[in-house]
């Protein structure tokens, strides 16, 4: 079965094409990767391809470099994702996250396009995992969310959860009140029928949710195990790296089920988890499973209403990959 459509012929005598962020705005959307997203963590758990990640920061603490790849066998492309974050790039009123994605025939290797998304495609592949996540893990019942964070991801992973769970009520915690009270004006005009608050207080936010988001650069735990209840699911997204930390130890030694995108990679990247690991409060094997895994069957997800659960993502390649095989074949078709 072909992965992509539109793909054009005598490949070696195009010009590669370049794509900039607002068009590719356009081209795709949050919910058009929820499925692809869903389908390529499957492939993945079945020992499908590979998705290899490098990090450095030639900035410090500064600035930091994420290149994520992927291949899968029988997909018309593989791709290359550099990601950086840069605070001297925000400087001058920009986003302190750039990047671009490397398409590539998977046959013959050519480069095909550059889709310089300005982290567009990052982040609403990132906002699909959580979706993803949350529909096998969070309760069904589920209407009150915390999202601790008041970035783009934050509110990408706010939607991304309405789309899969009736949310109701939305509380916004963020360390700067400002940011928290714009990330919740956003999210109120966005959709009119969610409720949502600002509290000061995280422990507040966790204790009063169904479900919380986690989706900042912190490098000191945001949320304690201490506060987490029965039938609560996290959705961990913001601690990409072996320098932050979003969620303590105890929250993985309380939690019932703690789901990974990547069983190579999460750990050694994942400072938090990685954290709780050192401390021996959580061993490889206490680790439930993949994503993928979870669903195809192969590992149970949750079993009943009082499970705590958490789903730890740091982002993989094959992410990118399924976006670029949405984005790019409706960025070639000729406009009408």
């Amino acid at each position: 079965m072909s992965h992509a459509a539109g793909t054009p012929e005598n490949r070696t005598d195009r010009k590669v094409q370049v794509f900039g962020p607002d068009t590719i705005r356009r081209a795709v959307d949050l919910t058009d990767l929820i499925e692809p997203v869903a389908q390529v963590f499957a492939d993945y758990s079945r020992g499908l391809g590979e998705a290899p990640i490098s990090m450095f920061a030639p900035a410090g603490a500064q600035g930091d470099v994420h290149v994520k790849s992927a291949w899968m066998p029988g997909r018309t492309f593989f791709t290359i994702k550099v990601a950086s974050w840069f605070t001297a790039r925000a400087v001058g009123g920009k986003p302190a996250g750039s990047g671009f994605i490397a398409v590539h025939d998977a046959t013959t290797g050519d480069l095909l396009a550059i889709l310089q998304d300005e982290g567009h495609l990052t982040n609403i592949r990132t906002a699909a995992a959580g979706a993803v996540a949350a529909r096998v893990l969070a309760r069904e019942d589920a209407t009150t969310v915390a999202v601790l964070g008041t970035g783009i991801q934050a509110y990408l992973q706010v939607l991304a959860l309405c789309a899969v769970r009736p949310i109701e009520t939305v509380l916004v915690w963020g360390r700067r009140d400002d940011a928290a009270r714009a990330l919740a004006e956003t999210l109120a005009t966005r959709d009119a029928e969610l409720t949502v608050s600002v509290l000061s207080d995280a422990e507040e936010a966790v204790r009063r949710a169904d479900v919380v988001i986690t989706a900042t650069a912190s490098r000191q735990p945001i949320v304690r195990g201490s506060w987490l209840s029965p039938g609560q699911h996290v959705t961990a997204v913001g601690a990409d790296d072996e320098t932050k930390q979003e969620l303590d130890p105890a929250c993985f030694e309380l939690a019932d089920i703690t789901v990974v995108d990547s069983l190579s990679e999460t750990p050694k990247f994942a400072g938090d988890l990685r954290r709780a690991i050192e401390e021996g409060v959580l061993t490889g094997a206490g680790i439930s499973g993949e994503l993928g895994e979870l669903l195809l069957g192969m590992k149970p997800g949750r079993h009943n209403a009082a499970q705590i659960t958490i789903a730890k993502l740091i982002g993989l390649g094959i992410q990118d990959l399924a976006a670029a095989e949405v984005a790019l074949p409706r960025l070639l078709a000729p406009r009408a």
